[in-house]
């Protein structure tokens, strides 16, 4: 009984003594699970190599970004180095007639363009586009306005100036708000510009031949009017032109150094009545024209007229009327010589962009045709007429050009 209580005591001896060990070391924690972020990697797509459009490579240098130079700039309608203030500023579209009791006109031979398409009667009427017309005190004289020559003035960004108008075909066009128009006060123009138009004396001339654009009145007109005379921002220009310098040549196309736009004899396509046509100078690079078996003037400067290039631009043409009005589609697309250098170079006209884009000219391989640096006379060919074209080297070598049949559209 003693021995076992010994036991006991033992025991319980050894218990506390167990516990009061553990009791003195404080036990430490387990350690956190350690955990790693992983970033996830960023893809890095590659991008895209820009595709680098090359241009198409022109067959002569021409005029691309126009930089002003000691006040000067090369002109859109032209490529000439001109004044500024003109080169950068809507141009002005004045119709001039082109018969025989109006002759002489005055100031044409400082337009950069001339525009002539047959009109009722079988004739031509000239439509004059200027830049440079500051130093003329007139220009004309002016006659009534179609509606083909205002979509054409359109595609030049130009001021139209007219006095008279077709007016079951114009009214409506003309007068629109988005453009331009400095018209003599007649019946269907809603907001005329007397101030722009005088008469001047002409003994022997019927009253219709004696209004002139006067360029002062004229002036004063567009500021009432509140025209804006910077072209639009997305204004195309209507040539492409060789640089300075450079003479486009084509020494591979056909010699053409007298050009008939209708033919030598009578016929009812417009150019049929005076006859009309150009003959080509090697010395100048100019084409000198003639109407009415004789030089065709500028009563202005006792100048011969004498451009750098001649378009003829075929256009399907119908008969409106029984006052003979005629209607030609100026939009769209169709066949086109462009004579520069004492060359010929057949291709096409287009025109899809719009009333305020002009045609452009491209050659058979639909490169854009380029033009040297000058004056242009752009000659609408009454296409049903076309086969009165004459262009050749000399009056025994002439010939009509075979050219496909495509219809501009309206």
């Amino acid at each position: 009984m003693f021995q076992k209580k010994i036991a006991l005591l033992t025991t319980a001896a050894l218990t506390m003594a167990a516990c009061l060990a553990g009791c003195g070391k404080k036990e430490e924690p387990l350690p956190e699970p350690q955990v790693e972020e992983v970033q996830e990697e960023e893809t890095v797509e590659p991008e895209p190599e820009e595709e680098v459009v090359e241009e198409p490579a022109t067959a002569y240098p021409v005029i691309e970004e126009r930089e002003e130079v000691n006040g000067e700039i090369q002109s859109f309608l032209t490529g000439e180095w001109t004044n500024a203030v003109q080169a950068k500023r809507r141009p002005i579209a004045v119709m001039i007639p082109n018969n025989a009791p109006a002759m002489p006109q005055y100031g044409l031979s400082q337009a950069g363009i001339i525009y002539e398409a047959p009109v009722e009667g079988r004739i031509t009427r000239l439509m004059a586009v200027l830049e440079e017309f500051d130093d003329l005190d007139r220009i004309g004289p002016v006659r009534s306005s179609r509606d083909y020559y205002i979509y054409v003035a359109m595609g030049y960004e130009a001021i139209y100036c007219n006095w008279g108008l077709a007016r079951p075909y114009v009214e409506e066009l003309i007068n629109r708000e988005n453009y331009y128009n400095v018209s003599a006060a007649v019946e269907g123009i809603h907001n005329p510009a007397d101030e722009a138009y005088k008469r001047v004396s002409r003994p022997g001339y019927a009253l219709e031949f004696t209004g002139y654009l006067d360029i002062e009145g004229m002036f004063d007109a567009v500021e009432r009017l509140g025209y804006d005379w910077n072209y639009d921002e997305d204004y195309v220009a209507p040539f492409l032109f060789a640089a300075d310098d450079v003479i486009a040549d084509y020494a591979d196309n056909e010699e053409a150094t007298l050009i008939y736009p209708g033919g030598r004899e009578s016929n009812s396509g417009g150019y049929g009545v005076y006859n009309p046509y150009f003959e080509y100078h090697e010395d100048d690079h100019l084409y000198y024209r003639y109407q009415d078996g004789k030089a065709q003037m500028d009563e202005y400067n006792n100048e011969q007229l004498a451009v750098s290039n001649v378009v003829f631009q075929y256009c399907h043409g119908e008969v409106r009327d029984d006052h003979d009005y005629l209607a030609f589609g100026v939009h769209g697309e169709g066949d086109a010589i462009v004579f520069t250098n004492g060359k010929a170079i057949k291709g096409k006209w287009m025109r899809y962009d719009g009333d305020f884009t002009p045609a452009k000219f491209y050659d058979e391989e639909g490169n854009e045709i380029i033009f040297n640096q000058g004056k242009t006379w752009i000659c609408n060919i009454w296409q049903e007429y076309g086969e009165y074209v004459e262009y050749g080297t000399d009056e025994n070598n002439l010939t009509t050009p075979d050219m496909p049949s495509v219809t501009a559209a309206e």
